[in-house]
């Protein structure tokens, strides 16, 4: 099926009718009306509109001819106190990337787009793996996200309530509605203690040896309990289902096991240590090529692996994990844990007319505009789009999405296409990295391959590099401002 797609087949003409109407009406307030609309409180669309942030004096003209005969009295009115081109909700890695783009390449001024989160820090999430590992410092990882927002946005600091697709409009968390043209939703996924009994309390406990990278919080933890821990059992986790970055959960193994091996404390043979990768996978990673180097690392370098083990609880020194198919539950002995929660979406979006069964926001795998909605639009992690959650994703989807909305709001064809480009840099120890690029399906789409035939299924020291001082370079001087294309390098 072709990609050259200007609405969704399963969008009604009336919703695309709306969409027309939405943009005369956000452009031009006094107007008298579309040709299919052009008495406005009749049209379904428009008549909401009234509802969500029409000047009073506005809707009196528009509709005097239709009310001078009769002595009916309207009911008041609830009015969006606030009015955007495009409203982008998050300003994380995926939010502020792309709201920088479509600022650039498109024809908007001051207050047209407008960004919403509570947030009060950005942060660089994949380094955390470092901060984990005593590579980095977590602080020097985090901004004030003020401070990355472009003098033209309109910043509402504050949460989400709920969607009004319909009407285009959201409500925030303190009950002010804000009415859109466009909508961008990608806020990211959160992290589901809940899915491990135990967990919480364990990670809040400094003298536990229960650990995670992936919380700001307990990150820097990783790396106390890897310098305290020097005999018995470590098991690091992975859990079934999503997870950001699908390779961050054995990263911080392959790094610990590294740094007890220059310790003296790990070694294949009569070690003092022993380690265990507890996986919900039946493999050790998603796509073939590398999923088999890197079971080929595990039996070398001697790490034990439980695979279709899911964390489910923890008590004490006891981890307890689910089987399969009804499989009778696994308790396993540590005294040293590392935990990679499962990731979950967030319940203002899991629970709207957003969201597809799983609770993401349903977009067109290839455009990534909304099943439903056409005006609505989404990436990273919070979308649907089938492929490994990761900033790599993001600096491919972001030009997708900005090219087809822009295409979107003239009523042009969309013909950009995302093909589910995605990378992890799979920090494998001995300062070695193997830099995992593929796309929909599990097909390797390797970058130094292509350029050079360089094999990245094998670990190599010029990627560690790439890894602990690149990236987090480019991340902070170009990936937040939208000029960082991955792949494609610096872009405008």
């Amino acid at each position: 099926m072709s990609h050259l797609i200007r609405f969704n087949p399963n969008i009604s003409s009336l919703s695309r009718s709306r969409v027309r109407c939405t943009r005369l009406w956000m452009r031009e307030p006094h107007h008298r009306g579309c040709l299919r609309c052009r008495d406005r409180l009749a049209c379904p669309l428009i008549g909401r509109l009234a509802l969500v942030g029409t000047p009073k004096n506005v809707i009196s003209r528009t509709t005097e001819h239709n009310l001078s005969s009769t002595s009916t009295v309207l009911s008041p009115v609830r009015t969006a106190t606030r009015n955007h081109k495009i409203v982008v909700i998050g300003g994380g890695s995926a939010g502020i990337a792309l709201s920088h783009q479509l600022l650039r390449h498109g024809n908007f001024t001051q207050d047209d787009i407008a960004i919403v989160d509570p947030a009060k820090w950005h942060h660089y999430q994949p380094g955390w793996t470092l901060v984990g590992a005593g590579l980095k410092k977590k602080e020097e990882l985090r901004r004030p996200l003020k401070e990355l927002m472009n003098p033209k946005f309109k910043f509402y600091n504050t949460s989400v309530g709920s969607f009004s697709p319909e009407e285009n409009y959201i409500t925030t968390g303190e009950g002010e509605k804000i009415a859109y043209e466009q909508l961008v939703v990608a806020p990211g996924i959160t992290l589901d203690y809940g899915s491990v009994k135990g967990l919480k309390e364990a990670l809040e406990d400094k003298d536990a040896m229960v650990s995670s990278i992936y919380d700001y919080d307990y990150c820097d933890k990783a790396y106390t309990n890897i310098q305290k821990f020097k005999k018995g059992d470590a098991i690091f986790t992975q859990p079934a289902g999503v997870v950001k970055c699908a390779g961050a959960p054995q990263k911080i193994m392959w790094l610990a096991l590294d740094y007890w091996k220059n310790a003296g404390l790990y070694s294949t043979n009569n070690s003092p240590i022993s380690i265990t990768f507890a996986t919900g996978l039946p493999t050790m990673f998603g796509v073939p090529k590398y999923a088999q180097a890197l079971e080929k690392l595990r039996v070398e370098r001697g790490v034990q692996g439980l695979f279709q083990h899911d964390l489910c609880s923890i008590s004490g020194n006891s981890a307890t994990f689910t089987r399969p198919d009804s499989q009778e539950r696994v308790t396993k002995h540590f005294s040293f844990l590392h935990v990679s929660p499962k990731n979950v979406p967030w319940a203002f979006v899991k629970n709207s007319a957003l969201a597809n069964e799983a609770g993401y926001v349903a977009v067109n795998d290839a455009t990534t505009q909304h099943t439903k909605y056409p005006n609505i639009w989404s990436l990273g992690d919070a979308s649907s789009l089938p492929t490994s959650k990761t900033v790599a994703a993001i600096t491919a989807q972001a030009p997708v999405l900005t090219a087809n909305l822009l295409a979107s709001m003239v009523d042009k064809e969309l013909t950009a296409s995302y093909d589910g480009y995605t990378s992890c840099p799979l920090l494998t120890g001995n300062k070695e990295v193997l830099l995992a690029e593929f796309k929909y399906g599990g097909v390797p789409k390797e970058t130094f391959n292509g350029l050079f035939g360089i094999d990245q299924g094998v670990p190599r020291k010029a990627f560690y590099y790439l890894k602990k001082d690149f990236f987090p370079w480019v991340y902070a001087k170009a990936h937040v401002t939208g000029n960082w294309g991955g792949p494609k390098g610096f872009v405008r």
